[in-house]
């Protein structure tokens, strides 16, 4: 999601999603709660659905960005977002089914919600939404209420496509709203981001554009239009070339409404390669290419700390973990997810407890407990050679690239400092690791003053104990999210994939097999 409290990571993603011219097993989607307390876990959705029913504007049914810990209304932000909109949406879905509201609550609340949608501006040759919106007054905004600053209308391509997930759960889970969600979701048209010469034209795939704006921004911009209706628009000058991200959920939901072909799957880079040419990346890659639908990938894996997987951009949960809310990863890839998403939480745990030696784990951008909104990660887990840091003090790692000389290893850092730790990147490793993220959690409500009206807090910086006491729209529907496929049995999962998700998308998850052992 792209907006000025993210500057630092909206820069680091678009300047290297570009794609360059030169011992635990996996738990199944549906897995029991294992370890994990359900009446303490109900307690749990409770608070944090209360704190969406606070940031949502009872006039026009949406949410704002974020709210204070004190859940005052004065406090609601105003702005909002197609992400946000569609995280509340998803999260009222799980309210319902966890017993918090009732189903007569649930349609009211998701029907206000679609009168409004219908009511903004959009592009109107693609469908698609622009990023910034005033809840109250349904305004699209072309001013920064926060300090003025000019905004210029952005249809990002992620951000959309969350709220196309919301809008695909309402088809299923809601079918006597299908008259108003239908109609937003059928002239959404993801094809629109789709570049189809991204890699070459010798790849028989592309690749997504991050967005585009109408009007020419500041900076770089590429005009163009990729499905010749209406005037030209302005893309970003990326694309989304990392695969573990949260950016293939653009390719889900594309390829899953018939908009891209299938076989764009295998478009986007597990790692980069491992020569020279790619030796700006955080490690050089184990691996080698495998062929899937016509398409040549290469299958790389990082290690750290004992551990090989298939890393994320920025090495955080959120990247990793969010599309798997909606798509039961593990079970259509069991070669690839099902192997992969235990050890890259694996490898957040000792990061925390081994590696940095915090005490504690789950990193993943978040509110800035020093103020604002900042990337946090593990530098190692990331392709980002800069990477997204665990700490204030943004203390990185470099292990080089084996075989390039303008790429030598450094030492490793002596220490680390005020490690920055987000419960919901907790939250989202439930299913994997039931006993540790349950652990972890009653041990921040322990050590700080991180629990409040809405539940847990966005953040904690955990050498220091100072908290973001402030809940965020996007960082509360994850929370409610795993909640709810843990205690509702795979619900958002359940009401995202029939139709085209199960007949598209599946069959070709199901061809692959990441460089990840199947035991570790």
């Amino acid at each position: 999601m792209i907006r000025p409290l993210r500057v630092a990571l909206t820069a680091t993603l678009t300047l290297a999603l570009t794609v360059p011219a030169g011992a635990a097993s996996a738990a199944p989607a549906g897995a029991p709660t294992g370890a994990v307390d359900r009446a303490a876990a109900t307690r749990w959705a409770a608070d944090t659905w209360r704190s969406m029913v606070a940031m949502t504007d009872p006039g026009t049914g949406l949410p704002a960005d974020n709210i204070d810990g004190d859940l005052t209304v004065d406090s609601r932000a105003k702005y909002t977002s197609p992400t946000n909109i569609g995280s509340y949406i998803w999260s009222a879905v799980v309210a319902r089914e966890l017993k918090l509201i009732g189903e007569r609550e649930l349609v009211r609340r998701v029907d206000a919600a679609l009168d409004s949608l219908a009511r903004l501006d959009r592009h109107a040759d693609s469908g698609m939404f622009f990023n910034w919106y005033d809840p109250a007054t349904l305004e699209l905004l072309r001013t920064w209420p926060v300090d003025g600053t000019p905004v210029y209308p952005f249809a990002s391509s992620v951000d959309n496509a969350w709220l196309a997930a919301a809008l695909m759960i309402v088809h299923n889970a809601l079918p006597q709203l299908r008259g108003k969600s239908d109609p937003l979701l059928n002239t959404m048209d993801f094809g629109f981001y789709y570049d189809p010469q991204a890699l070459g034209a010798e790849v028989p795939v592309g690749l997504m554009r991050g967005g585009f704006w109408v009007e020419p921004p500041p900076g770089c911009s590429l005009p163009g239009n990729y499905r010749g209706r209406g005037p030209d628009v302005h893309y970003t000058c990326h694309t989304y070339g990392a695969f573990n991200s949260e950016t293939r959920m653009i390719s889900y939901v594309a390829i899953a409404r018939g908009q891209v072909p299938p076989a764009h799957y295998f478009g986007p880079w597990r790692t980069f390669p491992d020569t020279c040419d790619w030796s700006w990346q955080e490690m050089k890659p184990v691996g080698g290419y495998r062929e899937y639908a016509g398409v040549r990938v290469f299958e790389g894996a990082y290690r750290y700390r004992g551990l090989q997987f298939v890393p994320s951009w920025g090495g955080d949960m959120f990247e990793a973990f969010m599309p798997d809310m909606f798509v039961p990863e593990t079970r259509w890839g069991p070669n690839s997810w099902a192997r992969n998403h235990p050890v890259y939480v694996r490898g957040q745990i000792a990061h925390g407890l081994e590696d940095a030696k915090y005490g504690h784990w789950g990193f993943s951008p978040a509110s800035d407990p020093a103020g604002g909104y900042r990337e946090y990660g593990v530098d190692a887990m990331g392709l980002d050679t800069p990477g997204y840091t665990s700490d204030q003090e943004r203390t990185s790692v470099d292990y080089g690239f084996e075989g390039c000389p303008d790429r030598p290893a450094q030492p490793e850092p002596a220490a680390y400092g005020d490690g920055v730790v987000t419960p919901h990147a907790v939250f989202l490793a439930l299913q994997y690791a039931p006993a540790q993220a349950q652990a972890e959690l009653a041990k921040l409500r322990r050590e700080f003053d991180v629990y409040g009206p809405g539940g847990f807090y966005d953040s904690v910086a955990v050498r220091s104990g100072t908290v973001a006491k402030r809940y965020l729209a996007l960082d509360q529907g994850m929370v409610l999210g795993a909640l709810g496929n843990l205690l509702g049995d795979d619900v958002l999962r359940d009401q995202f994939t029939p139709g085209g998700p199960e007949r598209l998308l599946r069959p070709v998850m199901r061809m692959e097999e990441f460089s990840v052992p199947a035991r570790q």
